[in-house]
């Protein structure tokens, strides 16, 4: 052990750490225009540019440098950002390119060879019948060496404001001290939800399923509170009868309780 209590590595340090989220919003939209214009919202909000600022700024937080930044729209809708990185400083800054691109297309391979990336892939969809419509990112924060993808997760939590929210982070690999004992994971965690600031915290109801053999861990949020005027697209409650707004208020639910659990479930009143 070094003296200030942490491993002394032989060369540099191999752990794999991948924190993975997969981020919803759910709303209602009544007729099929507002359905299009929720779609055409969603995906203008979350266009390439601003989640290549989003991924930037996560850049900054973890403490790694971008090598480079591959991004792409697509037709009808949705959006990919893959950014490179690496922990150490480029030294040969100018010589390295680090301007947008038009990243994969969907038929395409791109590889990358270094310690880290960062990626988001966006899903907008609907139910074709019954007004709900439900936004998913996809966000993968995979580092190796001393930067750490847990110091984004309140950062992306707060900046994406979403309903649900499923994490994976997993420790892979294993690294050697300079007595060669393998490290096999090199901080202490025993939930993500360690890493959760309390003003989310107090937010969200929070669900953990980990493997601690593994390194694996797993996390489950939903909001405990909502306002429907919230989830209403191109409306409001003082448009809805009495009857609406408990059927409407009911589906959202639904939804919600079926992405949190991860499985489809019987009509039941929200409460």
């Amino acid at each position: 052990m070094a003296s200030n209590g942490k491993i002394k590595l032989q060369g540099f340090n191999n752990l794999t750490k991948s924190l993975s989220f997969c981020i919803y919003d759910v709303c209602y939209a009544k007729t099929a225009e507002q359905k299009a214009e929720y779609i055409e919202y969603i995906d203008e909000q979350y266009n390439a540019d601003r989640l290549t600022e989003i991924l930037t700024e996560v850049c900054d937080i973890i403490g790694a440098n971008v090598l480079n930044v591959a991004r792409q729209d697509y037709e009808p809708q949705g959006a990919s950002v893959t950014i490179l990185v690496a922990e150490e400083p480029i030294k040969d800054a100018e010589n390295v390119d680090q301007t947008e691109k038009p990243g994969p297309l969907p038929d395409s391979v791109v590889a990358h060879l270094d310690k880290s990336h960062i990626c988001v892939h966006t899903y907008p969809e609907a139910h074709p019948d019954n007004g709900i419509c439900t936004f998913r990112a996809d966000i993968e924060v995979s580092t190796c060496g001393i930067i750490s993808p847990l110091k984004a997760l309140n950062y992306l939590i707060h900046k994406l404001e979403s309903d649900i929210v499923t994490i994976d982070y997993r420790v892979r690999g294993f690294t050697r001290d300079v007595d060669g004992v393998k490290h096999y994971i090199d901080h202490d965690i025993n939930s993500i939800q360690n890493f959760i600031s309390d003003d989310i915290c107090d937010l969200y109801s929070m669900v953990d399923v980990n493997v601690y053999q593994e390194n694996i861990f797993h996390t489950k949020m939903m909001l405990n509170d909502y306002d429907l005027d919230q989830y209403l697209f191109g409306a409001t409650k003082e448009d809805l009868t009495g009857k609406e707004v408990k059927e409407i208020t009911d589906r959202l639910f639904k939804e919600m309780r079926e992405i949190f659990y991860g499985r489809n479930q019987p009509d039941m009143p929200a409460g």
